[in-house]
């Protein structure tokens, strides 16, 4: 299932997220990091702490690595200024990465359409709110869309409605929502089952530590792979299930290396063909000479394979020899045109 927007396979997107921590010099520092290493895009998320939550919900995370923030307070600390956003755009132009980014409101989808945005991304837990969803379709652009949290049911509601306000070219990213998410949190399963009933290409939107859950989602048929990327010792919003500066490459390199597992061609290595000759061949194991009739008594199979593959054995049966042939010589190869054997 192509996708104008995947330039290569498996296509990885960097979320830089609030891992920033207020300073638009260590934004650039992540896009520079994501570009030298590998990573195919960058995205941002567009939202104002208002855009978010009301200022006087005093709602409190109890769990996790946000414990003890209020809404309010975790978005204003997180939140990527919209002021930014354009110099951020015109920087990763010319490292000549992708960039692109998660509106959290309408409001976030019209400031992104000014700024001339290719892509959208939908995060999981606004992955029901129809105003946004159908906003973001209306633009046509291709979109990414998160899963976690949902329920089956919402979930093909939700392509649903995208689909039927305008978008053509939609991915699908399998994610559990839990930061970070633990290993025996994953269903790999929901991979191919969203491929199967969606048609479209799927990914993964992973929280998870590491590249072992992300090279897992590849062999499932993953081709889209979301990871939070950091800056090595800075410790920030989301830099407990992000990858540092100096793991992106290992990261890109374990990706790419999964996917090689999975191409949809038969292929042999190099190193792998060397070894034919350990295969078979059909050996006289007894003098034959020009119109004897092959038989289990002067014929056999035996390594190497020096001659007339072994596949042939049961081909050469009551056929008569071409030529003549010593006891415990490989039949040539010549024998198949001679015998017109197929």
């Amino acid at each position: 299932m192509k996708n104008q927007f995947l330039n290569s396979l498996p296509f990885f997107i960097a979320e830089i997220s609030g891992n920033h921590n207020g300073d638009i010099r260590k934004a650039k520092k992540l896009i520079y990091h994501a570009k030298k290493n590998g990573a195919d895009a960058v995205k941002l998320q567009t939202y104002t702490p208002d855009m978010m939550t009301l200022k006087t919900n005093k709602f409190k995370i109890k769990n996790g690595i946000w414990k003890n923030y209020n809404l309010w307070e975790l978005y204003k600390k997180a939140h990527t200024p919209l002021q930014w956003h354009k110099e951020l755009f015109d920087y990763a132009k010319k490292l000549k990465i992708k960039i692109f980014s998660t509106p959290f409101s309408i409001e976030g989808v019209q400031f992104l359409e000014k700024l001339g945005v290719k892509i959208y991304k939908i995060a999981s837990f606004e992955m029901n709110d129809s105003s946004l969803l159908r906003a973001v379709a209306q633009t046509k652009k291709p979109l990414i869309l998160s899963t976690g949290l949902s329920k089956f049911s919402e979930i093909e509601e939700s392509v649903k409605l995208v689909r039927k306000y305008g978008c053509k070219n939609l991915t699908i990213l399998y994610c559990v929502s839990n930061y970070p998410s633990k290993k025996n949190e994953f269903n790999l399963n929901n991979i191919e089952i969203f491929k199967k009933k969606f048609n479209c290409n799927v990914g993964l939107s992973d929280h998870s530590k590491g590249s072992e859950i992300a090279c897992m989602s590849i062999v499932k048929g993953a081709t889209v792979i979301e990871k939070h990327i950091c800056l090595k010792n800075v410790k920030s919003v989301d830099s407990e299930f992000s990858l540092g500066e100096n793991e992106i490459k290992k990261f890109r390199t374990d990706i790419d290396n999964a996917y090689s597992l999975v191409d949809n061609n038969l292929k042999r290595s190099k190193s792998e063909i060397k070894n034919l000759i350990f295969r078979r061949s059909v050996y006289a194991i007894q003098d034959i000479r020009k119109g004897d009739v092959f038989s289990p008594k002067n014929i056999k199979t035996f390594r190497p394979n020096q001659g007339l593959d072994a596949s042939y054995y049961l081909k050469l049966l009551n056929k008569k020899s071409p030529i003549n042939i010593n006891k415990d010589k490989v039949l040539h190869k010549s024998i198949k045109r001679k015998l017109n054997l197929k």
